[in-house]
């Protein structure tokens, strides 16, 4: 099982925080740190930021939304961070979500799965050192080639629907799952696999992000808790969790009460479903049933608080634990 990091970009918590993060990521061993885009950072700033307070941990951006970011900016960031670091750098793309790409960005998410797939072959085009030829139906990038050296950056796809994994089969060198549970993950490596096997591809290796904390305080429940909130209500999200047993919480959700209702009623087991909670027994545990599920790898996604700053005790415990069960 490999094991990487991704920053968790918490509301409840001071935004430099993510720096902390970071350097107790690389301090404790893991190869690889996933930087993504929501809210609060320019992905490429941050990175460039981190790369200067860090010395070897690979920085990999993303999921980044394809329609937001078009593929000349997505390839220019990503070995712009390449050059001013020095580091080797990978990009994940993804969808987003109506809230981020409709609300706050004022851009359609109409056939976005076509834009996924227009963006995967433009990208890659540019950050291998290519003139970009991709005229398409939602995205296109033409007779650009970057003017700092190519990266080479490795193309992580994001996917949960069938046509995303149909991309992902077609294009990606990782695919990356985000907030599911092992048997989740199951299928939609089995969907991975299936959509391979149609494509004639080999499928690439799967990462997880997931939630993680060592013995965790009220503060580090408290802000998990927060975190799944807006996933319950979601289609295909809310399948799932009523599929491990919440569905009383779904039709909850559903009924859209005020947040702070709806953050009452999530229970710690409803966190544990998509996470590493708890001893360095559970988190083994937990991690082996993911490995079972497929996936190649987990990305971390840690929780802080004012005891855990950064994050850097549940990372340590979780590459203890991981490491442990792996032996």
């Amino acid at each position: 099982m490999r094991l990487s990091v991704s920053l968790g970009f918490w509301q409840d918590r001071p935004p430099e925080e993510v720096l902390e993060t970071a350097r107790a990521a690389e301090a404790a061993g893991y190869p690889e740190l996933w930087i993504g885009e929501m809210a609060t950072w320019d992905a490429f700033a941050l990175g460039t930021a981190i790369g200067a307070a860090t010395s070897r941990i690979s920085l990999t951006f993303g999921p980044l939304p394809v329609t937001v970011r078009d593929p000349a900016t997505i390839a220019m960031g990503v070995a712009s961070v390449a050059a001013l670091t020095g580091r080797s750098t990978g990009v994940a793309l993804g969808t987003s979500s109506d809230v981020l790409v409709r609300g706050w960005h004022g851009r359609s998410r109409d056939r976005s799965a076509t834009a996924l797939e227009e963006s995967a072959i433009a990208v890659r085009q540019l950050v291998h050192g290519e003139k970009s030829t991709v005229d398409g139906k939602v995205v296109g990038s033409q007779g650009y080639r970057l003017r700092v050296a190519a990266p080479k950056s490795p193309v992580t796809i994001a996917a949960f629907g069938p046509r995303a994994l149909d991309v992902a089969a077609r294009h990606a060198d990782r695919m990356v799952i985000n907030l599911v549970s092992p048997a989740a993950a199951a299928t939609l490596v089995r969907g991975l696999r299936e959509a391979a096997s149609r494509a004639g591809t080999t499928p690439p290796p799967v990462a997880a992000w997931v939630v993680g904390a060592a013995d965790p305080g009220p503060a580090e429940l408290e802000q998990l808790r927060r975190g799944v909130v807006g996933y319950l209500a979601a289609p295909g999200y809310s399948d799932m969790f009523r599929a491990e047993g919440f569905g009383d919480l779904v039709d909850f959700a559903r009924t859209r009460p005020h947040p702070r209702e709806l953050l009452a009623a999530v229970p710690v087991e409803a966190i544990a479903t998509v996470g590493l909670l708890g001893s360095s027994a559970e988190i083994a545990a937990k991690a082996q049933e993911y490995a079972e599920a497929g996936v190649d790898e987990l990305a971390i996604v840690p929780a802080t608080s004012d005891d855990d700053p950064g994050g850097g005790k549940t990372l340590v415990a979780c590459r203890s634990a991981v490491v442990s069960f792996d032996a």
